[in-house]
């Protein structure tokens, strides 16, 4: 657990900088750091991956790298991430922050698939 839990503090503090280069509008940056930050918390959420015991930690990991993901643009990982940690027993709050993160990365494709088109702001509105 040291390691997950190293881990997963050096992706909150690579996500910490990540936001203060934002302010900064440092943009390349930015990018960066999320892509590390993500790095670090899918690979802690790794090892706990199949270890449903580890509950509620193990979802807390995957929807925080989910998240990361997003940010990242790495929708397929994303996805991944939190069917893997709904295939656990993650505690209610937190599965449904999962589903929430599944509607706002799949909600555009969906409609975009049978024509309908919404402008970003009533995107932004549904998916908040």
């Amino acid at each position: 657990m040291t390691q997950v839990k190293t881990l997963h503090q050096q992706a909150m503090d690579l996500a910490e900088q990540a936001e203060l280069a934002k302010l900064q509008g440092k943009t390349a940056e930015v990018a960066q750091l999320l892509q590390h930050a993500f790095d670090k918390e899918s690979e802690a959420a790794a090892l706990l991956a199949w270890d449903f015991q580890a509950e509620p930690t193990r979802a807390v990991l995957h929807r925080s790298a989910a998240a990361l993901a997003i940010d990242c643009g790495a929708f397929q990982s994303a996805e991944r991430l939190i069917i893997t940690a709904l295939a656990g027993t993650p505690p209610a709050e937190i599965a449904e922050e999962l589903k929430d993160l599944f509607v706002q990365i799949n909600v555009q494709p969906y409609l975009a698939r049978r024509g309908v088109e919404l402008a970003a702001e009533q995107l932004q509105r549904l998916t908040a």
